[in-house]
């Protein structure tokens, strides 16, 4: 009889070492991507960005050249007048593919893969037509004046182009944000995450032009070039990499 307090309160240990257990399991799954796979996602998310922005760049650029220089010559007028016209579409479709490919090899084990390419794909082309037609717009409009610009007319101007770009990343996010909706909990602010790091890679690239002119005049636009390019494979490889880390489980609490 004098067993039955001890049996009583081992019976109430084990349960509450369970639901602690419970308790710390549920919590480290939480997130869509787990804490012990976090840094290894990041490293490789980032990797597989930045060789995707390289490819993706090096691929549509020699496709369409090689298009541009030995296909359409012997091509009809308007055939020629088509491509010209529609022409970058095929390169850009080329580039946006080859970079939403490599971000979904890595992403394929905590959201569909295939969903992420396409969405990640037409997202990237949308941003970039949209952007260019505004850009486009407004140095039209611009040229139009038929005269030299003031310096306040110049800086506004520029600053309404660059927020033409910034802009242009929800493209990316809402179609994104349609693919993590189905996995996790609340992602709604991934629609701005775009924009977020194309404001960064304006804001690092004004920082860039700033010192362009202590760079010696032979390597400057090369270098400046390598430096654009690196800067902005660099932040959309980074700032995705860490945003899909905080991402909770749909359902998760």
């Amino acid at each position: 009889m004098q067993a039955e307090p001890n049996q009583a309160s081992n019976i109430d240990d084990n349960i509450e070492n369970t639901v602690t257990e419970i308790s710390k399991t549920r919590h480290k799954s939480d997130f869509m991507i787990p804490r012990s796979q976090r840094r290894q996602f990041f490293f490789t998310f980032t990797l597989m960005t930045i060789v995707g922005w390289v490819v993706g760049g090096i691929v549509s650029i020699a496709a369409e050249t090689a298009i541009t220089e030995r296909l359409v010559p012997k091509l009809t007028p308007g055939t020629q007048e088509l491509w010209y016209m529609w022409g970058t579409y095929t390169s850009l479709s080329i580039f946006a593919l080859i970079f939403a490919a490599d971000q979904a090899i890595v992403i394929r084990r905590y959201v569909s893969g295939w969903l992420w390419l396409l969405a990640t794909g037409f997202g990237w082309m949308v941003s970039t037509k949209v952007s260019d037609a505004w850009i486009d717009y407004i140095w039209g409009f611009a040229e139009s004046l038929n005269r030299e610009l003031s310096v306040e007319e110049a800086i506004i101007l520029g600053i309404a182009s660059t927020s033409a770009y910034i802009f242009s990343g929800i493209w990316i996010g809402f179609c994104q944000w349609l693919v993590l909706r189905r996995y996790a909990q609340n992602p709604w602010w991934w629609i701005f995450l775009n924009s977020f790091a194309f404001l960064l890679i304006s804001f690092l690239l004004w920082l860039l032009s700033l010192v362009q002119t202590s760079i010696s005049e032979v390597y400057r636009d090369q270098v400046y070039y390598l430096g654009e390019q690196g800067l902005t494979a660099l932040i959309l490889s980074v700032i995705p990499a860490i945003a899909l880390c905080r991402l909770k489980k749909r359902g998760s609490y």
